[in-house]
């Protein structure tokens, strides 16, 4: 399993959007001035992870007002992403990762038919990542389960805290 050391560049990587079209986050860096927040989620079918989403929905323009832009990804199929994000008005993009390879590149957790227990079949976990305006990993958090994940409140901190002590 990968792991990112902080400071160092995120993978670029090019994923299919809800739109049709194709996600780059080398281009949305270059487009939309600003932090990123990738946040990795279990799929559509995870309570606690639509609950984090419309959490993040809610807290969109506090996250814009510091400069940073979410984007999310799962494992599931993009037309199970689709439908989830229309159900529940989501105005970021929800991208499908759906070979694994993003989820292998940024070293988050998958649960395979290996694992230890039971947990609604095969999925990715959670991970987050900010990543400042060039794309280096600031902060990094990833779980092998559901539980333990930060909230928006806290993600929130987060940003305030390494906004304010970030080395110039």
């Amino acid at each position: 399993m990968n792991s990112l050391k902080l400071g160092s560049q995120a993978p670029l990587f090019e994923l299919p959007a809800e739109t049709g079209a194709t996600y780059s986050l080398e281009k949305d860096l270059n487009d939309r001035p600003g932090w990123r927040f990738l946040v990795f989620f279990r799929g559509a079918w995870c309570p606690v992870c639509v609950q984090d989403l419309k959490d993040l929905e809610d807290s969109k323009p506090y996250f814009e007002s510091k400069d940073v832009h979410i984007t999310t990804i799962s494992t599931d199929i993009q037309q199970d992403s689709n439908a989830m994000k229309e159900e529940h008005g989501l105005s970021f993009p929800v991208l499908s990762d759906a070979s694994l390879d993003l989820l292998s590149q940024y070293g988050v957790f998958y649960h395979g038919e290996d694992a230890p227990y039971e947990d609604h079949g095969t999925h990715g976990e959670a991970g987050y990542f900010l990543l400042d305006e060039k794309g280096n990993v600031l902060y990094q958090q990833k779980q092998t389960s559901p539980f333990g994940r930060p909230n928006v409140k806290e993600l929130r901190k987060i940003v305030q805290y390494i906004k304010k002590n970030l080395k110039k």
